[in-house]
């Protein structure tokens, strides 16, 4: 008995530690140190919330730079009210299999179609493969600067105003060594609209 007493001291303890005591540590510095980061990176601009620059959103329209394909699906789950709940996941389609080779030719079809004016440049592998979570917000330069001349072919923008602004939105790599640099596609597509300076 007394052993089984000491178990449930211990458990209430490391309970209270771990469960309330650190939880409550953690997510105090994060809104001190990162309150930014700590509350999902939301771009909001007087008053309206556009979305987060760490998901990926989908744009498909002329004017806009697109971003990486998503594997969305919104026919799985529902919230309380029935309501459709989108998530996405990585693809799992092994690269070498022929379901996989149909999508990606579908999506190099799409992208071609869309700038008949890149016959015969090779299509950044970004523009036509999904990320490994689904909803990547970036993309790579080299697939920014593919799209330069759609966007500027379907606004009133110049191709310097859309390098300009593709280039404001570009991060280098972290600590100038590790990964590529990559382009934060909602930042850019807002930035196009007038809505980010």
């Amino acid at each position: 008995m007394k052993i089984i007493g000491k178990a449930c001291l211990y458990l209430l303890v490391t309970m209270f530690l771990f469960g309330f005591v650190y939880t409550l540590l953690v997510t105090g510095i994060a809104q001190l140190a990162f309150h930014r980061q700590a509350n999902g990176s939301v771009i909001e601009v007087d008053g309206k919330k556009y979305g987060s620059e760490l998901l990926g959103q989908r744009f498909q329209d002329a004017k806009h730079l697109w971003g990486r394909p998503m594997n969305l699906d919104t026919g799985t789950f529902t919230d309380d009210e029935g309501n459709p709940v989108m998530y996405a996941w990585a693809s799992n389609k092994s690269p070498a299999s022929d379901e996989y080779e149909v999508m990606v030719a579908q999506r190099v079809k799409d992208i071609r179609n869309a700038h008949p004016d890149k016959a015969g440049v090779p299509i950044p592998v970004d523009l036509v493969t999904v990320s490994g979570g689904g909803l990547d917000p970036e993309i790579s330069p080299a697939a920014a600067e593919y799209q330069v001349s759609r966007i500027v072919a379907n606004t009133s923008h110049t191709e310097e105003q859309v390098r300009e602004i593709i280039n404001k939105y570009t991060k280098g790599r972290f600590l100038g060594l590790f990964g590529e640099p990559r382009v934060n596609v909602l930042k850019v597509n807002l930035a196009l609209d007038g809505i980010l300076p």
